[in-house]
């Protein structure tokens, strides 16, 4: 059995890993705030862990999904990720906003968005990319106009989407070690949504997470610190069928 004492232990020792890393506390949409995933959710009790939308993830230590793990469904979303129990309300259309809890300004990357069907399980979810952000200017990522932007950054729902139940997978990819072979950190995090209105456009296919990147791909061995106008961003191409 789990005590909250151990939960206060966590959160006493959460700083010196956030100082680098994060994840999604929750999201708003239209002003209304819903929250995600907090990972101190393993140590309450077994059964008394807040009810979210967020996909909990043996994620404790604020860590991050290495290349060589691409082929497992913790890139999905997150380590050993199970459904979140509620859902967040958007219609075909809102712009959401992702609220992390902090993030280090030399772990400089992507932002991806990917919207799936729901499905209970992580392996089985197909995942369509609906946006992406990389290089703003120069050196400047859209990690750090996240930063500058109080940790948010935001996409919208295609307008057309067919009204039902998704997941959506909001990712960060840190490229800060992305010059070597394993080095780049996928930070993948999943939330519900309960999507209404009069869109009649359902993703046709999608990807398994499993297939979404390879370690060698492009975009995830790529040097920041050379000489760069330009990212070739991994995954598959972007859905605009709902758009």
């Amino acid at each position: 059995m789990r005590f909250y004492v151990a939960c206060l232990g966590l959160a006493a020792s959460l700083p010196q890993f956030t100082l680098a890393h994060g994840f999604v506390s929750g999201v708003t949409v239209n002003g209304k705030w819903t929250a995600g995933s907090d990972p101190v959710w393993f140590y309450y009790p077994e059964g008394t862990a807040p009810a979210t939308a967020g996909w909990d993830a043996k994620n404790q230590d604020i860590g991050f999904i290495e290349p060589a793990n691409f082929g497992t469904s913790d890139i999905a979303c997150h380590k050993s990720a199970t459904a979140g129990k509620n859902f967040v309300d958007v219609k075909a259309g809102d712009k959401i906003t992702f609220y992390w809890n902090t993030w280090a300004d030399s772990h400089k990357g992507p932002i991806i968005n990917y919207i799936a069907p729901y499905k209970s399980t992580a392996g089985a979810l197909q995942w369509s990319k609906i946006s992406q952000g990389g290089i703003v200017s120069g050196t400047t990522w859209v990690t750090d106009t996240m930063i500058a932007n109080n940790f948010t950054s935001s996409t919208t729902i295609p307008k057309n989407l067919k009204a039902g139940d998704y997941v959506i997978r909001h990712e960060i990819i840190a490229l800060h070690g992305a010059s070597s072979d394993n080095g780049a950190q996928a930070y993948p995090q999943c939330l519900n949504l309960r999507v209404s209105g009069s869109g009649k456009v359902a993703p046709t296919s999608g990807v398994a997470g499993t297939s979404l990147y390879k370690r060698t791909d492009s975009g995830i061995m790529f040097n920041i610190y050379g000489s760069y106008t330009s990212y070739p961003y991994p995954g598959p191409q972007l859905w605009t069928g709902a758009n």
